[in-house]
């Protein structure tokens, strides 16, 4: 399924300062990189590495505009050897907009539409000093009533550079269409 997938954070009408979560396209790649080089926390891969990603993943990632500038991502992918999951492979948001929620918001929009396509599990990895991922992904467990299970994907010795180990993260099974839908009947 390819197409642009859009959802107002904000209700229907957009307004100045209303946050627009949707697919990102092509041209976004380098507010993407910019972002996550900013982060100062996220692992930056190179500037083609998110053009590619925007391209090729448009359909499994999301970006997060106000006012037409891209404020935050979350990208992510279908695991080939596990269709039913999809992997969150970077979440970021602007400085100029955290604090807000919107990393949560943009994590609902997609697993949204993904449970719809199937998904059934979102699949993260996390350093294991990263209190603030560790935070937002127990807390989107929570909401959508999912268990969260944590284990060991990668030891620091698998990597050939310094890194810290990456643990799993695997929340689900995701089986509502949208994580507010039983609190808003």
């Amino acid at each position: 399924m390819s197409g642009k997938h859009t959802e107002r954070a904000n209700g229907d009408k957009q307004a100045a300062g209303d946050v627009v979560i949707e697919s990102p396209s092509k041209s976004d790649g380098a507010a993407l990189w910019r972002i996550a080089r900013d982060s100062q926390k996220l692992d930056l891969n190179s500037s083609y590495a998110y053009l590619l990603w925007c391209n090729d993943f448009a359909d499994t990632s999301v970006v997060a505009r106000v006012d037409g500038e891209v404020v935050g991502f979350v990208l992510g992918y279908r695991r080939p050897s596990r269709p039913e999951s999809g992997l969150v492979w970077q979440v970021a948001v602007d400085a100029s907009q955290r604090g807000r929620g919107l990393a949560g918001k943009l994590l609902d929009a997609l697993f949204a539409r993904l449970v719809e396509e199937g998904v059934r599990y979102l699949d993260t990895t996390i350093t294991p000093d990263n209190e603030a991922s560790i935070r937002l992904f127990e807390s989107f467990a929570k909401r959508w009533d999912a268990t969260l299970e944590r284990s060991r994907l990668f030891a620091a010795g698998d990597f050939p550079d310094e890194h810290e180990p990456e643990d799993l993260f695997r929340i689900g099974p995701l089986v509502r269409a949208h994580a507010t839908t039983e609190k808003s009947t």
